[in-house]
């Protein structure tokens, strides 16, 4: 966040310092308030620009195994922009390289989902999935486990057979 806010600001000192040139190289003849609307500009460009660029850059920087599953887009009345395309806020990723299962129950796998955020820490869930009887399963604190390990008190959430967390997380890597 502080490097985008750096890199704005330079955008913007830019725009001003390259329209000053070229006011300076015409004798004055541009008009004065084109300096600040230049840096304003560029300001508001390299904003837009971040904002819609940092999903993709935060998929590429993701490690290996993680599959991106579900994206949320959002338009918002100060970004007007947003309207004509919603740029994306969050998602979540299924870490498929450190998938899990029991033995006991070859029908269940349990992944790590993560979840990341355009101004919001990275949080990771540990989650068990049924892929037989298509529900899904959040390990949280309380959740217990029995001598043959299977989960005790946990709170299955039915999902579509075709969910794409659901598919992600059991697909064999």
């Amino acid at each position: 966040m502080f490097f985008e806010l750096i890199g704005t600001i330079v955008a913007g000192v830019a725009a001003a310092l390259l329209v000053w040139a070229i006011n300076r190289t015409l004798k004055g003849r541009l008009p004065s308030w084109l300096v600040p609307v230049a840096a304003g500009a560029a300001m508001l460009a390299a904003t837009i620009s971040t904002e819609y660029s940092w999903f993709s850059r935060t998929q590429s920087n993701m490690p290996q195994g993680f599959v991106v599953t579900e994206t949320v887009q959002e338009s918002k009345f100060y970004r007007p922009w947003t309207y004509i395309k919603p740029f994306t806020t969050r998602f979540i990723a299924v870490d498929q390289a450190t998938a899990r299962s029991n033995p006991a129950f070859p029908d269940q796998r349990m992944v790590d989902l993560v979840i990341y955020g355009r101004w919001t820490r990275t949080a990771k869930i540990p989650a068990l999935f049924d892929c037989a009887a298509h529900a899904r399963a959040d390990l949280v604190d309380g959740v217990d486990f029995g001598p043959d390990g299977e989960i005790l008190n946990a709170v299955w959430l039915p999902m579509e057979a075709d969910a794409p967390v659901l598919v992600a997380a059991c697909t064999q890597v």
